[in-house]
């Protein structure tokens, strides 16, 4: 895609920033036809319901901020971030080799050396010692519901961090679903509302308020079967 083409679906790059998203672009469309990365292809769609979706809560990442993208499949939303906020420091975790070599492929185009990828099971990487309480903001798009969630992000953040949960309209049941596991994983849950033309769209923000139990997170699969 034509650099200039993202201007009127993403106001405000800087030539730098536009040139990035028309390479995620092209390398998202070219991969996707050798792997499942994404069912949205339309140039518009993915400008609006990936990229400038990813982008809605960027105000809320601190500067120099170290930040993990759990379960970040395709990139999305810490790319994005990245591109928009090259202060913050990014680490993106998947369970899936085949998309972290995508995500190797397109950091190298966008010369990104310095965003870290994981492979490994958002449980798994929890209880990493090297990953375990290290980070400021915790990420999630598309990965569970919000008690599963908690979960799977709180054990990466430090004390006072954030997990933002992005979420459509069914983001006020979600987090009312969440109070047992907030309770039991020390956070503190609100919701923000993200109006958008592409649809309703809300980030459920839980600040860590105290660290995370010996406990959590549970072995590989169980959050997911059996939510807090």
């Amino acid at each position: 895609m034509a650099p200039d083409r993202f201007a009127q679906w993403l106001p405000g790059l800087t030539p730098a920033q536009s040139q990035a998203f028309s390479i995620y672009y092209d390398m998202l469309m070219d991969w996707n036809g050798r792997m499942n990365l994404t069912a949205i292809t339309g140039e518009e769609e993915v400008a609006t319901k990936h990229f400038a979706d990813s982008l809605l809560p960027a105000a809320l990442l601190p500067q120099g901020a170290r930040v993990i993208d759990v379960g970040t499949g395709a990139g999305f939303p810490g790319l994005p971030l990245r591109i928009l906020r090259p202060d913050i420091r990014l680490t993106l975790l998947d369970s899936l080799q085949k998309r972290i070599s995508f995500l190797g492929a397109l950091c190298e185009a966008l010369g990104f050396s310095d965003v870290e990828r994981i492979h490994a099971r958002a449980e798994d990487g929890g209880r990493n010692p090297a990953l375990r309480e290290k980070f400021d903001i915790a990420l999630s798009r598309a990965v569970a519901p919000c008690p599963v969630l908690l979960e799977l992000t709180h054990p990466f953040l430090k004390v006072g961090g954030l997990s933002l949960m992005y979420k459509g309209p069914q983001a006020p049941a979600e987090l009312q679903a969440g109070e047992r596991a907030a309770r039991l994983l020390g956070a503190r849950c609100r919701l923000q509302e993200f109006p958008a033309p592409w649809g309703s769209r809300y980030v459920i923000l839980a600040e860590k308020t105290a660290p995370t139990p010996k406990a959590y997170p549970r072995k590989a699969g169980t959050p997911a079967k059996s939510p807090l």
